[in-house]
């Protein structure tokens, strides 16, 4: 399973659409999309994620439902990502079978250690610093806190993909990485820049 070090998360509070959203970074490069609908209807939901997923299958693009391994289902979407106080990865396995992609949110080393016992596939930790696109934050964590578990993670050798995430901005990516952590998950960074094809590439060239 090839996992993408570069995820674009669709961001709810864009003006821009999230399938023009995804339109934009996928013509850019980017090969790995999550879908993360907020504050509307399902039947909206639903149909809008129907045309990301047709558009991403359409590119050979990885398409990951935020949150609900139902609609994940509906959508026959590559995978799911879990927040704290979404299904368990287990019932989720469960539910999507072994092919599909199941990724974790934690703040934590212990976050970690849990979801990788349930068998996740890769874990978004943060957040890295305040961000307006999560409702419910977690407790910043900083290059150093980033450090630390990389670190820790090494020392237990539980070897899992990381991905920062988290109001992250382009002179962070290269000290993120150099770390050690896996890669970036990236939202309002590239929704809200003036021309988000080029942000795109070059944030592709960081890797």
């Amino acid at each position: 399973m090839h996992i993408s070090r570069i995820q674009y998360i669709t961001n709810y509070q864009s003006k821009i659409s999230h399938l023009n959203q995804v339109k934009q970074v996928v013509k850019a490069g980017v090969n790995w999309i999550q879908y993360r609908p907020k504050d509307t209807t399902n039947d909206i939901i639903l149909a809008e994620g129907q045309e990301i997923a047709e558009f991403c299958k359409q590119h050979s693009v990885t398409f990951i439902m935020n949150d609900s391994v139902v609609i994940a289902i509906e959508l026959n979407a590559d995978g799911v990502h879990l927040g704290k106080n979404d299904m368990s990865p287990l019932e989720a396995r469960k539910l999507l079978g072994a092919n599909k992609i199941i990724g974790g949110t934690a703040n934590t080393i212990n976050d970690i250690i849990d979801l990788v016992s349930q068998g996740i596939n890769y874990v978004g930790l943060g957040p890295y610093r305040f961000t307006h696109t999560k409702k419910k934050l977690s407790p910043v964590l900083g290059l150093n806190g980033y450090t630390k578990i990389v670190a820790t993670l090494n020392e237990q050798n539980i070897h899992v993909p990381i991905f920062a995430i988290g109001g992250i901005k382009e002179p962070d990516i290269k000290p993120i990485i150099n770390i050690g952590v896996y890669g970036i998950a990236i939202s309002s960074l590239l929704s809200e820049a003036e021309d988000i094809p080029v942000k795109t590439k070059e944030l592709l060239k960081i890797f």
